[in-house]
């Protein structure tokens, strides 16, 4: 019966996997669905398109457009950068070659001049140029009349020449903002001029049309160009008068109120659309290229109830030709190809911009206006996540393109949608209020799955206020009622005082909130936002150094965090994080596969997600089907038998007693499997695991699995040759700061036991990856090869010819 049994499980696992391998060669994707999988084909598909039209001598042009082949090549390559491509591809570099040698007269082809260059990103190569066309583009604004701070279609240098309209106006905003980031020093009456442009000619109804005389209503193009240019200016219109008169940070004033942004983005949720321009008949990519703009910009994921981004990716795929990858707009100089195709690429690639931080809206309600909250408290400093977001990708090996949204929390409470939580890795948190009596119990139910599915609170005392930290700690109360997970002040040795800068412990006082094998809630009694709201792109000359100092100091504690927290990796914008039940543990086994989670003296549910984690994954790879609560078992239970595997982890130091090692090792040689791995590479609980099996098995030692095993092979389920590792610097003082990263087979060790390995164990982390709670400083595998790792040992397990007998 035993050998029956073992033959059974075998043909099924077996034909379960091959059946999968084999579809997984031709995937079938639903027509509505939208995955980052899709979108990236998708802009690849497009790239080709664009890349095929390219001249001999490296520009781009229309049959029709011809006399723009500035603006046409320059935004050609803008797309093809922004979708993946780097100045040293050969598109890029002979586009840019013919590009270097133009010399633009019309404000659009300035603009993109600058936009290509400063994204192409060759440093001193391009400075000068960008410089002489920056200052082309500040003499051309129009300094009186009606119009005043406005662009039109010709710029001589001297305030251009025919009437300003709103379309070269943005275009011009973007090529400046572009050049300031760059290095350009851009005069700050040029940005009051903008704000007054916009402010001065937006319509009763909130919307912007093209310009004063064309006698249009509002439509969707213009509006989106005047939130995005008003975000632009807002930002570099930030007052330098920075401290009090004895130095330090003025702080906790009330933000002026933007009221022009305001009225367009209700505009924009009365009259969404991404399958045309609203209220206007054609140059729909032309608007969803400013929306996208308008929505990241101004930290923005819906206008009204729409998430734009994903509404108009989803069309944006529907509507691209099946034979070349191009897209074609409504008429107009958008329906040819060569315009068309890179306004969708630019939608397509800068939207899908990770969204590194949601920053929490929460408080009372406006009685005659939900979508208000009144007071400012939550946002007593608009500007501050946004800065440091913009500031992070400006930094060495971090994604260059990163942004951030306002979550209005008590929307996802009402649509109980932890997803809409998790789209960013990290909700930052600051107000003056008492947040435990903004929250019902549904709002902290909410909070709570989002940690439990990976989340992390990053909270900062909004103007030193006493009575938020007093809420902060009975809020964690309600969240961890058992009264195991405290704030705390963190060790001097936690990473997240050396995850990208060294920050000294003493002058940096963070705490936190262990949870598992992570800090899953980090705490700044500091007012950090008040200083990151203060950053600015080129300090005005009158800016002290003292306040210089602050800010620099307040963004690297930022930054430390975000690393700690994202390993400088932030998840993708469409893929949904898989959630974990949240039902109780059970002893009931579905399917043909249990694992159990094995007990022991130390803190063995350091990841207490990690195995629903696999499961879910195993399900969703291979098909096989497995409970999605893993058992949890003390080492001498004699129900070991009915699992196929026991999994054990940890982080500290750990005994078993002599009655359950005999337990488990009984287990093992009837034909049972223990998978463990130390959470984040740590020592101590490698030292006990070690010192366990040798108790357990004196005259087996554990040695490495051979990098040719079957373990490691697509024939139990993933190819395994090559997987992606953080292993100790050799620097001992470095250890933790600058882990080396590795690529090559995975290091097991195992103990083999007639022929078959009844021990798998590594020494780096596995678990902590699965749960995705990695940081820079923990010595282990990536998220996806850990996965795959575990997904091998697990399917291996279940192959073998032995089944656990209690014997």
């Amino acid at each position: 019966m035993r050998n029956q049994n073992s033959l059974l499980k075998r043909v099924l696992i077996y034909s379960i996997v091959a059946g999968l391998l084999a579809s997984s060669s031709r995937p079938v994707i639903a027509q509505d669905e939208l995955s980052a999988e899709n979108v990236l084909a998708a802009i690849q598909k497009g790239r080709r398109y664009l890349i095929s039209q390219q001249l001999p001598d490296g520009s781009w042009s229309t049959e029709t457009a011809s006399p723009y082949k500035i603006g046409i090549s320059s935004l050609s390559l803008l797309s093809l950068m922004n979708s993946g491509l780097t100045s040293d591809d050969p598109a890029i570099s002979r586009g840019l070659k013919w590009l270097r040698q133009q010399k633009p007269t019309l404000t659009y082809e300035i603009s993109l001049m600058i936009m290509a260059l400063t994204t192409a990103k060759e440093g001193a190569k391009d400075s000068l140029l960008v410089f002489s066309l920056a200052q082309q583009l500040e003499k051309g604004q129009q300094r009186t009349g009606l119009d005043k701070g406005g662009w039109g279609y010709s710029n001589s240098g001297n305030m251009g020449s025919g009437m300003p309209d709103r379309s070269n106006t943005q275009y011009a905003i973007l090529g400046l903002r572009d050049a300031a980031y760059y290095g350009t020093p851009v005069d700050r009456k040029v940005w009051e001029g903008v704000r007054q442009y916009w402010e001065n000619s937006q319509l009763p109804d909130g919307g912007w049309n093209y310009k004063l005389e064309d006698g249009r209503q509002s439509y969707g193009s213009m509006t989106v160009a005047g939130i995005a240019s008003l975000s632009i200016a807002a930002a570099f219109l930030k007052s330098s008068e920075d401290t009090n008169p004895d130095g330090t940070p003025i702080c906790c004033q009330p933000p002026e109120p933007n009221e022009a942004l305001e009225r367009a983005f209700r505009w924009m949720g009365r009259n969404f659309s991404v399958q045309t321009n609203p209220l206007y008949d054609t140059w729909w990519l032309y608007y969803l290229y400013g929306l996208e703009r308008s929505g990241r910009l101004s930290g923005r994921r819906f206008f009204g109830s729409h998430d734009w981004y994903r509404e108009g990716a989803r069309v944006l795929l529907a509507r691209q030709s099946k034979r070349d990858g191009s897209w074609r707009g409504e008429g107009g100089m958008e329906g040819q190809p060569n315009i068309g195709t890179p306004l969708a690429l630019l939608f397509l690639s800068k939207g899908l911009a990770p969204v590194m931080i949601n920053k929490m809206k929460l408080g009372p309600r406006d009685p005659d206006n939900a979508e208000l909250v009144i007071g400012d408290l939550w946002n007593r400093h608009p500007k501050d996540v946004r800065n440091l977001v913009e500031h992070i990708s400006t930094l060495p090996k971090w994604p260059k393109l990163l942004t951030w949204q306002t979550l209005d929390f008590d929307k996802a409470v009402a649509n109980q949608n932890v997803q809409e939580v998790l789209q960013a890795p990290i909700l930052f948190v600051t107000s003056e209020n008492d947040l435990n009596d903004l929250m019902t119990d549904q709002h902290v139910d909410l909070l709570r799955e989002y940690l439990i599915n990976g989340g992390f609170l990053f909270v900062a005392r909004g103007c030193e206020s006493k009575s938020f930290e007093e809420g902060l700690r009975r809020l964690i109360q309600r969240l961890y009622p058992d009264g195991l997970n405290d704030l705390m002040p963190l060790a001097e040795t936690h990473p997240v005082y050396r995850s990208e800068y060294l920050l000294d412990p003493a002058n940096v006082p963070l705490q936190g909130v262990d949870v598992g094998c992570r800090t899953a809630i980090i705490y700044s009694p500091e007012d950090l936002g008040c200083l990151w709201d203060k950053r600015m792109v080129v300090d005005p000359p009158d800016r002290k150094q003292d306040i210089k100092t602050a800010i620099a100091r307040s963004l690297r504690i930022g930054v430390n965090v975000v690393a700690y927290v994202t390993g400088r990796e932030p998840p993708n914008k469409l893929d949904e994080q898989q959630l974990v039940s949240k039902q109780d543990d059970t002893d009931t086994l579905r399917g043909i596969l249990g694992i159990a989670k094995l007990r022991h003296s130390g803190d063995w549910d350091a990841a207490p997600n990690a195995i629903k984690k696999l499961l879910l994954t195993l399900e969703k790879s291979f098909g096989v089907v497995a409970g999605t609560q893993p058992y949890k078992i003390p080492a001498g239970d004699p129900e070991l038998y009915r699992f196929t595997l026991l999994y054990m982890h940890g982080q500290r130091n750990f005994e078993l007693s002599p009655d359950e090692i005999r337990n488990v090792r009984k287990y093992l040689e009837s034909g049972g499997v223990l998978f463990a791995d130390a959470c984040c590479g740590a020592p101590k609980f490698d030292a006990s695991f070690r010192d366990l099996m040798q108790r357990m098995f004196p005259d087996a030692p554990m040695e490495r699995i051979p990098v040719d095993h079957e373990m490691f092979s697509q024939a139990i389920g993933h190819n395994l040759e090559s997987v992606k590792r953080r292993a100790p610097s050799n620097n001992q003082n470095d250890q933790a700061l600058n882990p080396i990263e590795r690529e090559g087979p995975p290091f097991l060790e195992g103990i083999s036991l007639n022929g078959r390995y009844a021990v798998i164990y590594s020494k780096y982390d596995i678990s902590c990856a699965l749960e995705k709670q990695t940081s820079l400083s923990c010595i282990g595998y990536s998220p996806d090869d850990a996965a795959k790792i575990a997904m091998n040992v697990v399917l291996y397990s279940v192959l073998q010819d032995v089944t656990p007998n209690e014997p």
